[in-house]
């Protein structure tokens, strides 16, 4: 088996400078290069790999004693026949945990520090297949509901998009997890004791967890420069209360309620692939029911799969999705 090359170098983004947490604008990109890549003058397809929240490119590099890291998973699957792809992993983490790859003047302008700075860093540095056809988004949890907003909000750009227990249906993934965030702000005495509490800690329970991940959505889907924290929280702090007005603007980003209006871009799309496990525990499989649906209501073309199987420990999913893409987009090698 014939091993992978892993590159990396470090891109100072404007997008990022000056984001209002502070965050670092120099971004180390990472990319994994496939065996035949030094061989002559060929153009290779790019797949794009966000990580899942709480993770970055590095991250998924990581391997133990029953867990591939990425390189090792694509080592196997080219060997195994999966075409050959240049698989790029950005660093789009924040000091939440995550930036769910969106632009938000409460985290910084992280969609346009995928599309606009690494895509074009990505295609000066590498024999690449330039353009839509040779351009996959992938991603599992936040990094799938990252390559479907990526891919909604910049039609033409991407020319297949694989989501794994993405964010689906933000009705009944997110409400959950409003008492627990609400409980741990109060015990804090408020956002930001929080986070500086949270930061300092080396141990983190459960329930801390669940609140700094609402506390990254929020500053994703709701964020507001008059808001103490940079941001609107969905709920009522003292009842826990929905707060409907923002609530809304969460559920704007949900991919499920924008096929209508970006039909007939998907429809473009050389793969659409989303799968779940069906003992998801965070409902996303419902999610990504609904979503398979809404698309076939507007004849757009998806692969809808489900496994047996919950959220966490559904890396081998990869091994689906990533030959998928990459045979999807093979057409584009020259």
């Amino acid at each position: 088996m014939d091993l992978v090359r892993v590159e990396r170098f470090p891109l100072e983004s404007e997008a990022l400078r000056g984001n209002p947490l502070g965050d670092p604008a120099c971004r180390e990109v990472i990319v994994v290069i496939p065996p035949g890549y030094e061989e002559g003058g060929r153009r290779f397809p790019v797949l794009y790999l966000l990580a899942a929240y709480a993770g970055l490119g590095a991250s998924l590099l990581h391997r133990a004693c029953w867990e591939e890291g990425i390189d090792q998973r694509l080592a196997r699957l080219f060997a195994q026949g999966c075409p050959p792809a240049l698989v790029v992993l950005p660093d789009c983490s924040t000091r939440y945990g995550g930036s769910q790859y969106v632009n938000s003047n409460a985290l910084g302008r992280y969609a346009d520090h995928v599309v606009r700075e690494i895509v074009p860093a990505i295609d000066r540095r590498y024999r690449t297949a330039a353009g839509p056809e040779g351009r996959g988004l992938l991603g599992r949890s936040s990094g799938g509901f990252g390559a479907l907003h990526l891919a909604l909000e910049n039609p033409g750009q991407f020319g297949a998009v694989a989501c794994h227990s993405g964010d689906l249906g933000f009705d009944l993934c997110y409400p959950p997890d409003f008492p627990v965030c609400a409980g741990e702000l109060a015990r804090a005495g408020g956002v930001r004791p929080f986070v500086e509490r949270f930061l300092a800690g080396p141990v983190h329970s459960s329930q801390e967890f669940t609140a700094i991940s609402t506390l990254a959505m929020a500053a994703a889907y709701s964020p507001d420069p008059r808001a103490d924290a940079g941001f609107e929280l969905p709920f009522d702090l003292e009842t826990c209360e929905t707060r409907p007005d923002v609530f809304a603007r969460w559920l704007a980003f949900d991919p499920i309620g924008r096929v209508a209006a970006r039909a007939r871009a998907l429809r473009e799309l050389r793969l659409l692939f989303v799968d779940c496990g069906r003992r998801d525990e965070h409902h996303l499989h419902f999610g990504a029911r609904r979503f398979a649906r809404e698309c076939r209501a507007h004849s757009v073309p998806i692969e809808h799969e489900e496994f047996d199987g919950g959220h966490r420990g559904t890396s081998f999913r990869f091994d689906v999705s990533i030959p998928k893409v990459a045979r999807a987009l093979a057409g584009a090698a020259r």
